[in-house]
């Protein structure tokens, strides 16, 4: 496939290549992997690569960054492999011949215990896993980096209420050279203690102007926040973000659509229509169903991930979830306790960004309701077949008043009804056309 860059991307690879130390802070789904990769096949034609260490979590290293390699045309050429799996396998991907090796971060103090360093370019994706500096991971990479030559960070912009957590990333990247060789130096120098007991600090705030001083001093190093100023962001970025279902599910799933009926659990699934099975299968497809007593069964928790990382990705930024099922209300105010879901006396406390997770359904949520000003990322975590509540749903953020790139997601299971019913919001097929594909199933089944 043929890659065109935006604007804005060109710009991120040529900072690549004129810093030795780079740092993306760019949010999720603006193009991070594909701008990484085109700066390394460029440094690889000119001789200045030498051996290319990728560290991503482990989805993303197994999944995501082998298949950006191969699906882009002026990438041909480049090699990879995977330090990923049981001891034998990491010592296999380190001993074949290959132009970018990637571990998970997991693995990465494994690396640098049994494996003499020789990687003379490091990509970290994502930075925000270098943020604590009491852990193994910052530890170990404090011991190598001086040895690598090359050092690009990946990660989403840092909101302010993180920036305490910004020295870590920022020493990772470029050893000192903007924000000081020590965090006790940059706690002084930006923030002062409002919640203390002695010389213990629980709670530090940034000093009046310290906010756009660090972000000067970051600047040298960084593509960041302020970067907007500068870059020709696209006005809206849509980005799918695919999981895919155990075999054991898959087989559950193609029981389901084949007979319309599934057991499991000792519990009986049962879709009476071609237009209930259609339900049965995005609700299988987003990992719980209802039984005919309107239980709750469930079965998986694929998404999970996937969510989870955006959520990290975001850095404290405000995040919009959507979500079709009311099993999905329930599980997600379960794992996010930080969650609030959606009201109208919500509103004012998500604008001011004090609600880091709100959680919406998009036939209650989609009109009438102004929520811009608390921020920018969407995250369709269930989808649905109406490209009304869609397209009013994602209006919330995308709309004027807005000063940011919104950035929406789709948490789409792959080979699902999840897909069809993307399309159908979309606009790339229509409802009924989703629906006669399942009528056409049913007469097959009937015949």
């Amino acid at each position: 496939m043929k890659a065109i860059l935006h604007d804005y991307q060109d710009y991120c690879v040529n900072f690549i290549l004129s810093h030795e130390s780079s740092a993306l802070l760019l949010d999720m789904g603006l193009g991070k992997t594909l701008i990484s990769l085109t700066a390394i096949k460029e440094l690889k034609d000119f001789g200045l690569l030498g051996k290319c260490l990728i560290i991503a979590p482990l989805t993303v290293a197994k999944d995501t960054w082998p298949k950006e390699i191969v699906k882009w045309d002026h990438l041909e050429g480049l090699t990879s492999s995977l330090i990923i799996g049981n001891k034998n396998q990491r010592l296999a991907g380190l001993a074949a011949k290959a132009d970018i090796y990637i571990t998970n971060k997991e693995n990465f103090v494994w690396l640098t215990e049994n494996h003499k360093w020789d990687f003379d370019t490091v990509i970290i994706d994502e930075l925000s896993g270098f943020k604590a500096t009491n852990t193994k991971r910052f530890k170990a990479m404090r011991k190598v980096r001086p040895k690598v030559k090359r050092m690009v960070g990946l990660t989403g912009t840092p909101a302010p209420n993180s920036l305490l957590d910004l020295w870590p990333q920022m020493y990772t990247v470029d050893m000192g050279d903007s924000l000081g060789k020590s965090v006790t130096q940059f706690r002084e120098s930006f923030f002062y203690p409002v919640q203390s007991n002695g010389h213990i600090v629980y709670k530090w705030a940034l000093k009046d102007g310290a906010e756009e001083m660090i972000y000067d001093k970051i600047a040298k190093n960084a593509v960041s926040m302020r970067a907007k100023d500068h870059l020709n962001l696209p006005e809206r970025v849509d980005n799918v973000i695919e999981v895919e279902l155990s075999n054991k599910e898959k087989l559950q799933y193609q029981q389901l659509k084949r007979d319309f009926i599934l057991e499991i659990a000792n519990q009986e699934i049962m879709a009476p229509n071609a237009a209930s099975l259609g339900n049965k299968l995005l609700q299988l497809a987003q990992g719980a169903m209802y039984t005919t007593d309107k239980e709750v069964l469930n079965i998986h928790e694929q998404k999970k991930e996937a969510l989870d990382r955006i959520i990290e990705e975001a850095n404290g930024q405000p995040v919009l979830i959507f979500y079709w099922f009311k099993f999905d209300k329930e599980r997600l105010l379960n794992w996010y306790p930080q969650a609030q879901d959606i009201s109208t006396d919500k509103i004012t406390a998500w604008n001011n960004g004090e609600i880091p997770i709100m959680i919406a359904h998009p036939a209650s949520s989609g009109h009438g309701l102004n929520l811009q000003a608390g921020g920018h990322i969407i995250v369709w975590y269930g989808i649905n077949w109406s490209a009304e509540y869609y397209a009013q749903a994602n209006a919330r953020l995308d709309r004027q008043g807005q000063t940011e790139s919104v950035i929406v997601h789709h948490i789409i299971t792959k080979d699902t009804e999840d897909e069809r019913a993307l399309q159908v919001v979309q606009g790339k097929i229509t409802q009924q056309e989703a629906l006669m594909e399942a009528v056409k199933a049913e007469m097959e089944l009937i015949k």
